[in-house]
This record gives structure tokens, C-alpha cells and sequence, in this order.
């Protein structure tokens, strides 16, 4: 488990699946942002199987009291050219936004990647008209690169995309890890 002094991060376990499922086919928890998706429990324990294909690694975001509140997730995007690139992703249930838990829980992941992998960049998307994840992203240290002009199609339209990072050497030292169990 990776602790912070407001929530932590711990490795979705299989009897996570039904609660992950449902927020992944969750309109509120994803939000107006995200491209709409119905997963069954079936098809996520078949992604969590899978999952080393991307070397992706999911994450329940869980309060202090044990509250489950959200899910972080780390993979790797290949890059014909640069490699791998490490970007994360998240998600908040809707009454606990707004609040710092995500902010905290980008930091934790931020140290927690910088301090196992031999990474120099770190980066997240978003689309450009999430406002709060831009907020989450900026507090958590990361800057914003650029912009993908109509990079997916969600809700009927062709959305833009801000892309953020943030680089080993602008990070230096954990600034929220507290330990790891």
C-alpha cells in the first residue's frame, strides 16, 4: 500500500473487480469526459488478466477510514521513435471531488513511479475541457506540453486533448510518500 496523510493508493485485488467494473461503466464516476464504456465484471477480471500487455497496474483510491473512492492506474504507451512512456489516469466517485484526494493521490503515484522506475517523464491526457483534472494535474507538479487537436471522438463530437508531464528532474525528491507496505 502506498500512504499519504489524506488517502492511499493499494493494488486492486480481485474482489475489487465488481466495484472496479461498475465505476468503468459508471457515466457519474468517469463523468462527462471520458469516452462512455460498459464493462462487465467478466470483461474487467478478463482486462486485469491482460493487463501486462500495456504493463498497466490499477489502483484503488481509498480514504483514510478504508472509504473506496476513486482509481489511479499507470501503463505504458509505446512510441515508435521514443519507447515507452509511462502516463497515468484517474477517476474520483463524484461526492469526494473537489476535496485535494486526487491531487494527493497524483502525488503519491508521481513518487511511487520516480522512485521503482527508470523513468525521466511521467504523463497524463486529458481533455481540454476538464478544468479539474487540469487543476489536479498543475497542483501535482505536472506542466502542460501541448495540445492533440480532435484526438477522440466522445459524446458525438471529436474532442481535444491537453497533454501534461512532469520530468524527473523537475520532481527531485518524494513530496508526499510517506511509506510503503
Amino acid at each position: 500500500m502506498l500512504e499519504g496523510k489524506n488517502v492511499n493508493l493499494r493494488v486492486v485485488e480481485k474482489e475489487d473487480l465488481p466495484l472496479f467494473a461498475e465505476w468503468l461503466s459508471s457515466l457519474e464516476v468517469l463523468g462527462e469526459y471520458n469516452p462512455l464504456r460498459q464493462v462487465s465484471r467478466l470483461e474487467t477480471e478478463k482486462m486485469f488478466e491482460n493487463d501486462k500487455a500495456y504493463e498497466m497496474k490499477e489502483f484503488i483510491i481509498e480514504k483514510k477510514d478504508g472509504t473506496k473512492i476513486g482509481f489511479m492506474v499507470h501503463f505504458c504507451v509505446l512510441h515508435p521513435f521514443c519507447g515507452k512512456q509511462l502516463e497515468i489516469g484517474y477517476a474520483l466517485v463524484p461526492s469526494e471531488r473537489g476535496k485535494g484526494y486526487c491531487t494527493e493521490a497524483t502525488k503519491i503515484m508521481v513518487d511511487y513511479l520516480f522512485l521503482s522506475r527508470d523513468t525521466m517523464r511521467i504523463q497524463a491526457s486529458t481533455d481540454a475541457r476538464n478544468l479539474a483534472s487540469h487543476k489536479v494535474l498543475e497542483k501535482a507538479g505536472f506542466k502542460k506540453d501541448g495540445t492533440m487537436r480532435k484526438y477522440f471522438f466522445l459524446r458525438g463530437e471529436l474532442r481535444d486533448v491537453y497533454v501534461y508531464s512532469t520530468l524527473r528532474e523537475e520532481w527531485k525528491e518524494p513530496k508526499i510518500l510517506t511509506r510503503t507496505t
